[in-house]
């Protein structure tokens, strides 16, 4: 590991991945952005998904001041976060077949709607199963995840496929296998995990995108505002109001 302390190599790594993504993941985050502001512009709804730490970055954009109102949790119980007892259930129903599909089958998400999926290795059962069973079902899917997965793993899906095969567009982090930058003699294994700083990243660029592009075609985005600051619950309450019939975290 090159000089300086471990805090000051996690920033830099941390640092050097975000300055990757903007520059090689630019068009693709375009893209995503343009897709949602579609979606929105269609009447449509919108969902994020992941499992486990990936989920991390999925409820950063739901309900959040400053993000999109109509950007919904797909939930999975017992997968969403590490709060299930115990904690290595939820790295197990990942690799179940069949669950994404109930998941599907039991929630409001529908033709014209979009779906961003978060998975960091892609290879599991369950996000792969989860954007095939979108797109049949006529949602559009973003997928968010380190590409160099699929080439340095194996699928743990019986089509042998990765998340990555079954997006309309990928974002992919960076990371590298394993989620560890940094190592030392002394620590038996690496350590220090970044994708939860980039996958927001990656995550907060694309609502930014998606808001600038609603508001140069001359619509209002649908954005809510800190609850802390003097208005911001009678903004909201009009925003959730508006956009009711395309809101279901508060239902």
């Amino acid at each position: 590991m090159s000089d300086g302390t471990p805090a000051e190599l996690f920033f830099d790594a941390a640092a050097e991945l975000l300055r990757r993504v903007r520059e090689e993941e630019g068009g693709a985050i375009a893209e995503a952005g343009v897709l949602l502001a579609d979606t929105v512009t269609d009447g449509g709804r919108l969902f994020a998904f992941g499992a486990g730490h990936s989920s991390l970055a999925a409820q950063d954009v739901v309900y959040r001041a400053g993000g999109l109102a109509l950007m919904n949790l797909l939930a999975v119980p017992g997968v969403v976060g590490v709060d299930v007892i115990p904690a290595t259930l939820g790295s197990a129903l990942e690799r179940v077949d069949g669950l994404a599909t109930a998941v599907l089958d039991s929630s409001p998400a529908r033709a014209g709607d979009a779906l961003v999926i978060i998975s960091l290795s892609g290879r599991n059962a369950l996000p792969v199963e989860m954007a095939r069973g979108a797109r049949e079902r006529g949602l559009k899917v973003i997928g968010v995840t380190s590409v160099a997965y699929a080439t340095e793993t194996a699928s743990r899906h019986s089509s042998g496929t990765f998340l990555k095969d079954h997006c309309d567009v990928v974002l992919d982090s960076k990371i590298a296998v394993g989620d560890a930058e940094l190592s030392l003699d002394s620590v038996p294994a690496p350590f220090a995990p970044a994708s939860t700083v980039v996958t927001s990243a990656l995550m907060q660029a694309v609502m930014a995108t998606a808001a600038a592009e609603l508001a140069a075609r001359g619509i209002e985005p649908p954005l809510l505002r800190s609850g802390n600051v003097d208005g911001g619950h009678d903004w909201n309450a009009r925003i959730m109001e508006k956009y009711g019939d395309r809101i279901f975290y508060r239902h």
